[in-house]
Order: structure tokens, then sequence, then C-alpha cells
């Protein structure tokens, strides 16, 4: 059987034909039910569907089916909408295609720790269904263990390249513990959404969302366990804020310098971090300038990203080395996997000869023959039978001129080093 990874994405097909090839958790498994049956010849098969990439996994006996024939038919479109934007992958390089996918290589972010998951739970899928069995499960087997080394052993993972993750990365930096800092974001777009959850995530001990329209703000701090309010309650939640991160759409500051100092000596200067990722600033620059405070605008974290996409450059030319040495020993694993055949079947030959010369002996013990000289013919005789038919073998070989086999006869008869020169 052939390995096969086929699928569409974000560096072949735009966002508009990816969201019509996606499948949600219910539709995966509809498809995955009649795989079988619409592409008789594949045997195993997980489906990996995500906002950047829909692909599909699968061993295959037999003739190589239409994948982009049966992923049009399965959205419902015309196959040569897809025929220049499905890639095809073939035994290792598929295998190391899936190792990238997993360990974050091939990701719109480089390094990306979701997908992991999210191929773990593809892979659990498949195997409900019953379409994952032991040759596939070995090979997802192989795959999460490259992606776990990635993770740890190199530093893929280790420097943020968002903006928004830069933000909390930064304020880590100044508060050892966040779980014991409150934290106030102004606005409640699509960058703040980021950051608040950001910060849920490490735990922060109050998450307060101040905006323009307080629906939104409600919205978006129910989803983190925070609180919403107002910007005309800015200048009262500031006095309580250890971290603030702003990003509205205002085309002026909303946080002067005025307001922020009379927030420092209601917290006696404790110091407090800044964030302004929005263009136009939405904190007056002077603002750095006051004494316990850290303002940091969408520059100085610009500068961190690209020092860290050039970090994780590096780490991903040390993850496709390990990728690298994972194919190889698949690729040796599946050799020798290939004498295991020939192992059995020549075990199985020089049992049944010496099944039958036991038998010979046993039956001459019983009528009364002389014990050693049954066990000295039953030596003879069985060396002779095993030796025949590779004698028959060696013979031709030589007669033929066959040298290098020969030779390979001698390290497999005789564990010879082979000849090196």
């Amino acid at each position: 059987m052939n390995l096969f990874a086929v699928g569409v994405n974000h560096t072949t097909a735009d966002v508009e034909l990816r969201e019509q090839l996606a499948f949600s958790a219910d539709q995966a498994d509809q498809v995955l039910a009649v795989l079988r049956d619409e592409l008789p010849g594949v045997r195993e098969a997980a489906l990996l569907s995500t906002c950047n990439r829909t692909e599909l996994y699968c061993l295959v006996d037999g003739p190589i089916p239409d994948f982009s024939d049966w992923l049009a038919r399965a959205r419902r479109m015309p196959s040569q909408r897809l025929r220049d934007v499905v890639y095809q992958y073939r035994d290792e390089q598929a295998l190391e295609h899936m190792m990238r996918v997993a360990g974050g290589l091939d990701s719109l972010v480089l390094g990306e720790p979701q997908i992991l998951g999210q191929m773990r739970e593809a892979y659990a899928r498949a195997h409900e269904a019953g379409l994952l069995n032991s040759d596939l499960g070995r090979v997802f087997q192989d795959v999460f263990s490259v992606a776990k080394r990635i993770r740890t052993e190199t530093g893929i993972g280790a420097n943020p390249v968002s903006v928004a993750y830069a933000a909390v990365s930064f304020a880590r930096h100044i508060f050892s513990d966040l779980k014991k800092s409150r934290a106030l974001l102004v606005g409640a777009g699509e960058m703040i959404q980021l950051v608040a959850r950001h910060l849920h995530e490490q735990q922060v001990r109050e998450i307060v969302i101040a905006n323009r329209t307080l629906d939104r703000a409600s919205e978006l701090a129910a989803e983190v366990a925070g609180r919403a309010i107002g910007l005309e309650e800015l200048p009262v939640a500031l006095e309580h804020a250890d971290i603030v991160i702003s990003c509205t759409a205002s085309p002026l500051p909303v946080l002067g310098k005025g307001t922020v100092e009379r927030a420092l000596k209601r917290r006696r200067h404790r110091p407090m971090f800044m964030v302004d990722i929005a263009v136009p600033r939405d904190i007056e620059p002077e603002v750095g300038k006051l004494d316990d405070v850290y303002l940091y605008t969408v520059d100085h974290l610009q500068e961190a990203i690209e020092e860290n996409v050039r970090a994780r450059q590096e780490a991903a030319r040390e993850a496709g080395e390990l990728i690298r040495e994972a194919v190889h020993r698949h690729r040796r694993s599946r050799r020798e996997q290939r004498a295991a055949g020939v192992l059995r079947d020549y075990r199985q030959q020089r049992v049944a000869l010496a099944d039958q010369e036991l038998e010979r002996a046993l039956s001459q013990l019983q009528n009364g023959a002389d014990p050693e000289d049954v066990l000295r013919r039953f030596k003879h005789n069985l060396v002779n039978k095993w030796l025949h038919q590779p004698s028959v073998s060696l013979r031709r070989m030589a007669a033929e001129g066959r040298v290098e086999d020969l030779r390979t006869a001698r390290e497999l008869l005789l564990g010879d080093e082979p000849d090196q020169t």
C-alpha cells in the first residue's frame, strides 16, 4: 500500500476557496463514513480541515484514485476548479509533509502550535469511524513523535510572532507572575480580542474591557471572564491597572499624560506596563517619559517580532533535520519489514524439512534402531536437505558470473562483512 497526502492550503488556494472546501467535525464524520465506498482503493484514511488547509491522509491499495474529483464531489463544485490548487504527495514525501504540518513548519504563522492538536483530533475521528487501523496509525504515531521533538528540542514556538502575543510576552518580562496582575484593554476589535484571549490563558487576575460601544465590550468580556466599561470610566479603571493595552480606531489619543500621571499618584507609583498598538496612536508619546511607566508602541513590538521570526526560521531548519532523520528511520524500517516475509517463509520451509527428518528418526527409534546411528543419519539428512536449494542457486550464480550475488550470499550465509572495495 502507498501513503498519500492530498489537499489544499493557504499557499495554493485563496480564503474563499478554502472556506468552500472546509469540513466541520460532523461533515468530516459523514465524509469518512462513505469514503471507502467512493474510493475503493483507499484502505485507511483521516481528514484534516482547518481555516488554512483541508487535507486527506490515506493508504491506497491498487490504482491511484482521483482525489481532486472526490474532493470536488464532496463539496459539490466543478472538479476542474481544483485541478490547479490540489497538491498530492506520495510515500516518503507524504510522510515528510505530514511531519511538517504537525510541527507547524507548513503553517501560515511559522511554528504555530494549534495544528498539532487539530491533527490529533483528525486522527481520533478517523479511528472512531473505523478508517484508521494499525498501518496508518503507526504513521500518525511517527508524525506525532517528531512533532513533539520539534516543540521540545527546537525554539520553533519559543518566540512570539504575532503583535497580540508579543504584547503579552512583553508584559511577562515586567511582571513575573501575571496571575497577580490586573489588565485594562482599550478597544474591542480583532487585535484586542487576541490580546484578551492570550491574557486569559495566562490566568491574569482581572481583565477589564473599555470600549466606546459597551455591548461589544460586554461580549468580549464574557468570553474571557472579564468586565466591560465605557471609555468615560477609563480614568478610574486606570488606577487599578497593572497592564494597559490599547488598540482603537480613534483619530486622537484616548489616554493623555495628565490622566496617566494622576492614576500613578493614586497607585502610589506602582509600575504600569502600557502597550499602544493603534495607528494612529492611542497613548500620548509623553506618557513614556513618566517614571514607573513602561510604554511600548507597535514599532517596538514589530522589531521584536522580526527578530523572533528569524529565530523561528533557524529553529525551522533544526526541525527540518529532525524530520529528515525520522523519514530515514521510516525508510529503513519499511525495508526491514520487507525482509520479514522472506524470513517467515524461510523459517517455515526449514521447520518443515526438520519435521520430516524428525518423524523419520522417531519412527526408526520406535522400530529398535540404534539411537546413535539414528541421530547421525538425522543430522546428515537434515544438513543435506537444508543445503540442497542454496547449493543449486550458488552453482548457478557462479556459472553465470554473478560475482556480486556470490558476495551477498557469503554475507548472508556466513556472516562475512561486505566487501567495501
